[in-house]
């Protein structure tokens, strides 16, 4: 389609087609799921109306922009990328042990291209019907193509998994295995050749799940939690940062797949400690709930990997120099030896968005 067909299309005319759903335009009850029930007004007036979240429930609130060519690749499959859209905001909700209950999403598009909105939407739509997570607004523009979403959430009061709860002795977990979707991208770029097929392993890159049950089962359990998006060490940084805390590593526990588990020490270990874009969940949790953890870890039939502890910093830091000071993640081989600082230092580095790819 080209660009001259496609404006007659018009922006509601390209929310009415692809984007609002049936039940949309039936207010003031449109979603008759419990889990949703506070969405009282969705897609199409000024504003979407929510109703107060119960018992003093805390509203989560989260954003993630996806760029082409910067997030995805130009010629992304749009049902796999309309699914990705949605779980990553998603994922943040998750680390914060949140429900979902609402969406916007917000997209620039370089031309109204049916087909690809049909597919996109499709994809979109599976994973918000699938967490109960209704499309409630949002805006369209002309542009390079643009997603941004943002997802809100709910939390019982005193049960959020924030950052800086993290506490000294804590062991350190990760959901599932990590560093496929790296693995899965350094190969279509070629940066590695691989004597096996992984592409039974490109939808952990293409189509993540957002570990929303696990978010929900740690309430109360665990004490801090991250989704991994930019790299496992880069991002338990930021909750040792919060916390002000320290951490020991081992960094062979880091759980993998079996493919990952076949090629060298060193490819494992950037795939893994430094990869991105699994979004599993790494938290914090007092070692006295091990047994809990594995009880959740069989009832979700999801593998949960100890893979470290929280580690106090020195004592004689005031609390204003503790916060200038980043901490520090001693890794530990699985011959039990420290890695040098230089290497440390390499693993560390997580994926920056205003740095070259």
């Amino acid at each position: 389609m080209t660009y001259e067909d496609s404006i007659h299309l018009g922006e509601f005319n390209l929310i009415r087609r692809f984007f609002m759903r049936e039940s949309d335009s039936q207010s003031p009850k449109i979603h008759q799921s419990e889990q949703i029930s506070r969405v009282l007004l969705g897609i199409g007036d000024d504003c979407a109306l929510l109703s107060s979240p119960p018992d003093h429930q805390s509203l989560a609130v989260t954003s993630d922009m996806l760029v082409e060519n910067r997030h995805f690749f130009s010629n992304a499959n749009p049902f796999f990328l309309g699914q990705k859209s949605l779980a990553v905001n998603l994922s943040d909700l998750a680390a914060m042990g949140a429900s979902p209950i609402g969406f916007t999403l917000s997209i620039a598009l370089p031309e109204i291209n049916e087909q690809w909105l049909s597919e996109f939407s499709k994809g979109l739509h599976l994973i918000a019907d699938r967490y109960a997570c209704p499309l409630i607004g949002g805006d369209t523009t002309a542009g390079p193509l643009t997603i941004s979403i943002t997802a809100i959430g709910q939390i019982p009061p005193g049960q959020s998994l924030s950052r800086h709860l993290a506490q000294p002795n804590d062991d350190i977990w990760v959901s599932n295995v990590l560093g496929d979707a790296r693995f899965v991208l350094g190969a279509i770029r070629g940066e590695w050749q691989l004597p096996m097929s992984i592409e039974h392993l490109t939808h952990r890159m293409h189509t993540p799940t957002p570990r929303i049950e696990l978010g929900q089962s740690l309430r109360g359990i665990a004490h801090a939690a991250i989704d991994v998006s930019d790299g496992l060490l880069g991002d338990l940084n930021h909750i040792l940062k919060a916390s002000q805390l320290d951490a020991t590593i081992w960094i062979d526990q880091v759980p993998s797949s079996a493919e990952l588990m076949e090629v060298s020490h060193e490819l494992r270990r950037m795939c893994t400690l430094k990869g991105g874009d699994d979004y599993e969940l790494c938290f914090t949790a007092s070692e006295h709930n091990r047994h809990a953890i594995e009880n959740i870890s069989r009832t979700l039939n999801l593998s949960l990997t100890r893979i470290g502890i929280v580690t106090a910093r020195s004592k004689n830091l005031k609390p204003s120099q503790a916060q200038l000071i980043s901490p520090t993640q001693t890794l530990i081989d699985h011959e039990g030896h420290t890695l040098s600082p230089e290497l440390s230092a390499l693993y560390l580095q997580s994926f920056d968005h205003f740095k070259s790819i």
